[in-house]
């Protein structure tokens, strides 16, 4: 095992293990965050809208609540943080980590079809659908 590899692994296990710790202050820290300038300026929301309450439902625990705000932000943080835990466990048992390669095309269209159906389900929750 190459020691980026496991300097990698131990960096995004160490941020996803301060996530769960910080889990508790999140509500304080979302306070800081802006208002979406997007949803300000038109009424509709921006395709990532909701993220911030989706990640602060995860942090209370509220795994259907998140869904329901942004189910794209909520898997996300969900795969960041068990992806993470995984990778370090991994770098400590001396396994290497892959490497990223590029996407084949279908992933990405499938990427963009999952960010697409987020968006129409945000508008449609905005919409009271």
């Amino acid at each position: 095992m190459r020691a980026n590899d496991r300097a990698l692994g131990l960096c995004w296990g160490a941020a996803a293990a301060a996530s769960i710790a910080l889990a508790p202050l999140a509500d304080r820290a979302a306070e800081l965050a802006p208002a979406c300038l997007f949803r300000s300026m038109t009424g509709l929301p921006c395709p990532t809208c909701g993220s911030t309450r989706a990640v602060l439902a995860l942090a209370r625990l509220d795994l259907a609540g998140a869904v329901v705000l942004n189910p794209l932000a909520a898997a996300a943080a969900i795969v960041f943080v068990a992806g993470g835990l995984i990778a370090a466990i991994a770098a400590l048992a001396g396994r290497p980590l892959r490497e990223p390669q590029r996407y084949p095309p279908a992933a990405r269209i499938a990427l963009l079809a999952a960010v697409a159906a987020n968006w129409v389900w945000l508008l449609e929750a905005a919409r009271g659908g």
